[in-house]
């Protein structure tokens, strides 16, 4: 099975986490949160925004940034970043692929996205707008991911329960 990582780089908003900890666990992404956080783990607008499949994620927390990066050493990094030149659509992600945010007001640390330009990437928008919200951020990276992947492992027909309670078909 193929493993996408999703990193959170200093997270700031719980709502954010608890939509982006739902969009990992619909997916079988694995969450990575990187801290300081600016929420604690146990709040409540955290585990309500993502209520109903927390017993789906895979999640590693880590104290900080080079934490995270000694751990997980070897690994193919891609920073998201309104800073990039690349979109996010161009690059080819590989098994194992490790998308890399920022915190919602400034993003990841320019020193990382200058060591890494061959590996920044971002999302194509008009340039009046700043950014995107890092929950939608997070739902475009990985489901460009997953449609280059095949969508591996992930249902891909609907149901529809017919009008009169008869047995359901697929479409």
């Amino acid at each position: 099975m193929s493993t996408l990582n999703i990193v959170l780089i200093e997270p700031e908003i719980p709502q954010n986490t608890g939509n982006i900890a739902r969009t990992c666990a619909a997916t079988g992404a694995r969450l990575h949160l990187v801290e300081p956080m600016g929420f604690k783990i146990d709040d409540a607008k955290l585990k309500r925004a993502g209520l109903d499949y927390w017993y789906l994620l895979d999640i590693t927390y880590y104290s900080s940034s080079e934490e995270f990066f000694r751990k997980n050493a070897g690994g193919e990094f891609f920073y998201f970043s309104t800073k990039a030149a690349k979109a996010h659509s161009d690059i080819s992600y590989p098994d194992g692929a490790y998308l890399v945010f920022g915190k919602e007001t400034k993003g990841l640390p320019e020193e990382l996205l200058t060591a890494n330009p061959d590996t920044c990437v971002r999302i194509p928008m008009i340039s009046e707008a700043r950014s995107l919200n890092l929950s939608n951020s997070v739902a475009v990276g990985v489901f460009e991911v997953l449609r280059q992947w095949g969508y591996p492992a992930l249902e891909q027909k609907g149901k529809f329960a017919s009008l009169f309670n008869r047995e359901q078909t697929n479409y």
